[in-house]
């Protein structure tokens, strides 16, 4: 593992494997904004009824819900460098088969949500090794910057570079961003394939052990680590704020605000480069905060984001809380990915993960009923304050972890600047 030494930061050398990891994530960050904005416009020249076309969206939530636990205790069983370049390369093949099927005209709605559902299933092993095979990669204490690096430059490519290209490709042809999706999963693949296999010393498991079992300790180790408990409820409440405003956000832009679909554009991009902006920023923010309260700090500020899209009826004022409410995204984003890396035992941490993410994402899809529901029943500018009530809960779900009796075992960034080497993790 290689660390360098930056402003006083310990962030990881690009030589080597975090380089390697870096690439093939922004390659699968690029492909995947591709494959995502082209499916549902494929979808429209394929059927007519709402409910089918927001299928397809919906089986991207339903497999983590089904086996996201199961691609944790997987993760944490086999070798993760071997396992990720083997699911980018089933992906490759699967995008790249339904490439062949849409450039022949054999398209069909139901091909649309079997893809969807199969790419998201197997993508719940891929983040489960991804998020336990980095800190095989870069030190203890270079993880932060890790996890801002790997995220700042999926936000470019996935947020900004992807987004011009889309139109160009389907101008192209209605194949032509999935072919390019599979290209990206097999040279992913492949950088992944080139990193050395995982020779760390694994914990044999007791005689006996069942997937059931080893599912079952991940969730009491989350469960019992006060922090990442805390930090586990805050995202799912706020996931629910997150579908509420995703799943109307196009709406409040075009009809609530007027503002066309060159306003709903300006939105996401001030989002984007608000991400990217919180990924330079978030080093400066954990040294002078800790991880915790820089969460902390980032929920808080997000809440007056949505406040302000929610009650001011402009487009300017719109856009810039949409850059002030990625930019803080961006900051919870890293330190909760960063301390779950920390906190867990290495040997649990595919399992822990998937606890993490399986509860959290749960909320994703209730929101966006209740945003459709309370847009329909009290106005199309509601949801995102509707989004903010479920922020204050979620502030509120971590202030028990800035308690300053601090455990043993505990990250010692809970509850101050200092980013150094933790102590012993809490065992289940």
């Amino acid at each position: 593992m290689t660390t360098v030494e930056l402003a006083g930061a310990r962030v990881p050398a690009w030589r080597g494997g975090f380089g390697r990891l870096w690439s093939a994530a922004v390659l699968s960050s690029f492909g995947d904004a591709l494959r995502t904005a082209a499916l549902p416009l494929l979808a429209t020249t394929l059927t007519d009824k709402p409910l089918l076309i927001a299928s397809v969206t919906a089986c991207g939530y339903l497999p983590w819900l089904v086996f996201g636990l199961l691609g944790g205790a997987v993760a944490d069983r086999v070798d993760q460098r071997r396992a990720m370049w083997t699911v980018d390369a089933v992906r490759g093949l699967l995008v790249a088969c339904f490439a062949v099927a849409v450039g022949l005209g054999h398209a069909s709605i139901g091909l649309l949500i079997a893809l969807a559902f199969a790419l998201t299933t197997l993508q719940t092993l891929f983040d489960n090794a991804a998020t336990a095979l980095l800190p095989a990669l870069v030190d203890k204490e270079a993880l932060g910057g890790a996890n801002a690096r790997l995220m700042t430059g999926q936000r470019i490519a996935g947020g900004l570079l992807a987004g011009p290209v889309v139109p160009v490709l389907i101008a192209l042809g209605a194949a032509v961003p999935f072919a390019a999706d599979a290209v990206t999963f097999l040279v992913g693949a492949a950088l992944l394939a080139s990193l050395r296999p995982d020779v760390s010393a694994r914990a044999p498991r007791p005689a006996g052990s069942t997937l059931r079992a080893e599912i079952t300790a991940g969730l009491r180790t989350l469960w019992h680590d006060g922090p990442l408990r805390g930090l586990c409820a805050a995202t799912a409440l706020c996931n629910v704020g997150m579908g509420a405003l995703i799943a109307t956000l196009v709406l409040l832009v075009t009809d609530w605000l007027v503002a066309g679909n060159g306003g709903y554009a300006a939105a996401m991009t001030a989002f984007a480069v608000g991400s990217l902006a919180g990924g330079a920023l978030n080093g400066r923010l954990v040294g002078r905060l800790g991880r915790i309260r820089a969460v902390l700090l980032a929920g808080t500020v997000q809440i007056g984001a949505l406040v302000v899209m929610g009650s001011v009826r402009s487009l300017a004022a719109l856009v810039a809380a949409m850059a002030v409410f990625g930019l803080m995204g961006m900051v919870w984003n890293v330190n909760t990915t960063t301390l779950m890396q920390r906190r867990s035992p290495a040997e649990m941490l595919g399992r822990v993960s998937s606890a993490f993410r399986t509860l959290a994402v749960a909320g994703a899809p209730l929101g966006a009923l209740l945003g459709g529901a309370v847009a329909t029943a009290w106005g199309l500018n509601t949801p995102a304050l509707l989004a903010a009530a479920f922020f204050v809960l979620s502030v509120t779900a971590l202030i028990p972890a800035l308690r300053p009796d601090v455990s043993v075992g505990e990250d010692v960034s809970v509850v101050g600047p200092d980013d150094g080497p933790t102590t012993a993790r809490p065992t289940c």
